[in-house]
């Protein structure tokens, strides 16, 4: 389920990526008095202004859908990495008590540098 997810998420973004590149900008219409509007007649009187940008609000919406659910499937993955495997009902640790505690022997370092201990 998460290649496929992973697939159409890719898919999406190609197609949002040139249908982006393909709309015209705002500045595109001082391009039209020097021939340059013959194209917009292939979608209809109005251009291809109106498709392209709801083909694009489609693609975003469904590019939206498919990062929600890949962000999904990595929030399971890394949760499953993270479990002990058959832990689950681990005991709980337990501290150590007072008397397992070592006795550390305090020792001095003469000027000859090797230490000898105080008692």
């Amino acid at each position: 389920m998460e290649t496929l997810v992973l697939v159409v998420h890719i898919l999406v973004a190609l197609a949002m990526i040139g249908l982006i590149l393909i709309q015209q900008g705002k500045g595109a219409e001082a391009g039209a008095s020097f021939g340059g509007g013959g194209a917009a007649t292939v979608f209809g009187a109005s251009g291809g202004a109106n498709f392209l940008t709801r083909a694009t609000g489609v693609l975003v919406a469904i590019f939206f859908v498919t990062s929600i659910a890949l962000a999904i499937f990595a929030k399971h993955n890394v949760s499953r990495l993270y479990e002990l495997p058959g832990s689950q009902t681990a005991p709980a640790p337990t501290l150590p008590t007072d008397s397992a505690k070592p006795v550390v022997e305090s020792s001095s370092i003469n000027a000859a540098g090797s230490q000898t201990p105080t008692n």
